[in-house]
């Protein structure tokens, strides 16, 4: 396709901060930042994972914002 280019989108690093976050929500010992609650949800582990890698300044996409109702 013209114009895409063949570089990877997500760095190495945010690869490994999401594979840690995952493996924390299968033990049970993810939590949500600031109320702390637990968290189960698949894709809020993610996104938390995402967060995480890109306070760590690894290449991660910017946030896509959030739908309004």
């Amino acid at each position: 396709m013209p114009g895409t280019s063949s570089r990877r989108r997500y760095g190495p690093k945010a690869q490994e901060k999401v594979e840690k976050v995952m493996r924390e929500r299968k033990r049970g010992t993810l939590r949500s930042g600031s109320s702390g609650r637990r968290v189960t949800s698949r894709k809020q582990a993610i996104a938390i994972g995402l967060s995480e890698a890109r306070r760590a300044g690894a290449r991660v996409p910017r946030a896509r914002a959030a739908k309004r109702k």
